[in-house]
């Protein structure tokens, strides 16, 4: 059945195919003397013999919202705009934004398990901060949305240039890459987000870095105050060096690697796009934005670099590059095939005594260059952008609660993903231990484990301590959801009688956890009983191992 005042539906959306449609149905005579007729019916059951279709000769005026969206095309939206105008109405607007969120299905095959020990345990929601960027190994926090993830470190990442062009002051939004200290400084990670907090003598600065639920992208969202008595011209530079490329790909070969990207600036969107030549038929290609929007001020003077040797500067390094050494110079605008590819866009804005502009910096990923392009008008959108930190919030709390994940829980698993990325010698074997250790990576192949992804130990004697066993698969589990890809290794250290009875324990614990969410297939649970592990291979997990626990030293918060 095929309505034509629905194809007239779609001029809204897809105009030059809307009417080529409207065009074939009136050479096969479906208008008539008032307008198309109500629909036209191709279903073969309803049909005589010898009839294609049957024409339902009939005209409903409630049917003739056509004319809206011809009013639509054709008159800039006036209904919409009338709409819109009402107060009323701008309060719901969001609504009309609503999408299915797109990250992985998450799903519950015993709903019994769940609890609601988040809301009873943690009125307050549990947080990190960090005073200074100075810790003896980088703290991390991840974000993702389940299919787009990122890392964030209390010490370095994507970089915000801020200089100050009346006193020639450069410093960044957070610690790096400028090095330059300040009066206050704050990383607070959250399971939601991450923020980043400065108070330098004449401004401040406020970052708050989210990933989407409903697109691959984050979002960084900085706002500058203007805390001096007098009128200030801030120009603030977004710099991001550009992979897209698998990370073992890049480390074996960066230099080879970045030869293959294409970038290109988009003047109209005020964004910048980048994709990969593929280096065969089957490679798959893909598409990373950048831009950068002003919101509260007026922003003046917008340019682009693509190419780093320009940004940097030869000898220079990112804590002091070539491009922040020209007071009120605009970049280079390079763009195509560079050596050395980076994404950064510089406005200019100015702020009145105890003003306040927001910049939204976007970074994403799409499957086209016109999804990439829809991306950057979509959040180029105030209220879009702000759409994404509420529903980060929502999705970040039920993301939890559907693998029985508290808040508090999070903050520990994210603090020990910190000595999983960056090694902590406080978690690793003793320094006697990996001295003795003999072997390589393939003596890790016989127990099914690669060696290619990072290693958590855990060794159970007592079956009086599989709290701490539960409390690893409930971290791995949580691990996974965030994109750290991890093998958990547990050693069953009981003796006599009782072995099976704590292997059966431990495995129940792995089922529990594997059935409660939906898992990728990058990193294991590996269950093996000590007494057969021989002792050159004891040596070599717990060597290789990043951290290694052992239920005689508490449980994993106290060993964390």
């Amino acid at each position: 059945m095929i309505a034509p005042y629905a194809t007239a539906l779609a001029l809204m959306v897809a105009p030059e195919e809307a009417c080529e449609n409207l065009q074939r149905l009136a050479a096969d005579g479906i208008l008539g003397r008032y307008g198309f007729y109500e629909a036209v019916d191709y279903t073969p059951a309803r049909l005589r013999r010898a009839q294609t279709s049957a024409v339902v000769r009939s005209f409903m005026a409630h049917h003739r919202m056509s004319l809206l969206s011809l009013a639509y095309l054709l008159l800039d939206r006036p209904m919409q705009r009338r709409f819109v105008s009402d107060l009323l109405f701008q309060a719901t607007l969001l609504l009309l934004q609503e999408r299915i969120p797109k990250a992985n299905a998450l799903y519950l095959s015993h709903p019994e398990r769940v609890d609601s020990r988040a809301a009873a345990e943690t009125p307050e929601m549990p947080m990190r901060v960090f005073s200074t960027p100075d810790t003896r190994t980088p703290a991390v926090q991840l974000l993702s949305n389940g299919r787009y993830n990122v890392m964030i470190t209390n010490q370095w990442g994507t970089f915000c240039y801020l200089r100050d062009l009346t006193s020639g002051k450069v410093w960044s939004s957070a610690f790096q890459p400028t090095l330059t200290r300040t009066e206050t400084y704050e990383a607070v990670f959250t399971e939601q987000r991450v923020e980043f907090r400065r108070h330098d003598p004449d401004f401040d600065t406020h970052t708050e870095i989210v990933v989407s639920p409903e697109d691959d992208i984050e979002l960084r969202r900085v706002r500058i105050t203007n805390r001096s008595g007098t009128r200030r011209m801030i120009e603030v530079t977004s710099y991001a060096e550009v992979v897209l490329a698998a990370a073992a790909a890049d480390a074996l070969h960066p230099a080879f690697s970045k030869l293959f990207v294409q970038t290109e600036i988009v003047h109209a969107q005020q964004a910048i796009l980048c994709t990969r030549r593929p280096r065969s038929r089957g490679e798959q290609t893909l598409w990373m934005l950048h831009l950068m929007a002003v919101h509260g001020v007026d922003a003046a003077e917008v340019s682009y670099e693509t190419d780093r040797a320009r940004f940097v500067g030869r000898g220079n390094s990112a804590s002091d590059p070539q491009a922040l050494r020209d007071a009120g110079g605009a970049l280079s605008g390079s763009q195509g095939s560079v050596l050395d590819p980076i994404v950064a866009i510089r406005q200019r804005i100015t702020l009145d005594p105890l003003q306040t502009a927001t910049l939204d910096l976007v970074i994403g990923i799409g499957e086209s260059r016109a999804a990439c392009l829809q991306l950057a008008e979509k959040y180029q959108d105030r209220r879009l952008a702000d759409r994404a930190f509420e529903m980060a919030s929502t999705h970040g709390q039920v993301a939890l609660r559907q693998i029985n994940v508290t808040e508090a829980d999070a903050q520990l698993y994210g603090r020990l993903a910190s000595s999983i990325i960056y090694a902590n010698a406080a978690l690793r074997a003793e320094a006697g231990m990996i001295a003795k250790n003999r072997r390589g990576q393939s003596g890790l192949w016989g127990y099914a484990i690669s060696g290619d992804l990072p290693i958590v130990l855990v060794q159970l004697k007592d079956p009086a301590n599989i709290e701490l066993v539960r409390q690893l698969v409930q971290a791995h589990a949580y691990w996974r959801l965030k994109g750290l890809a991890v093998d958990l290794v547990i050693w069953n250290e009981e003796r006599g009688g009782y072995r099976q009875l704590l292997h059966d324990q431990i495995m129940g614990l792995i089922a529990a956890g594997v059935e409660a969410h939906v898992i990728d297939r990058s990193g294991g649970i590996f269950v093996r009983s000590a007494d057969q592990i021989s002792n050159e291979d004891r040596i070599l997990l717990q060597s290789v191992a990043r951290a290694v626990f052992t239920d005689s030293q508490g449980a994993l918060a106290d060993q964390v």
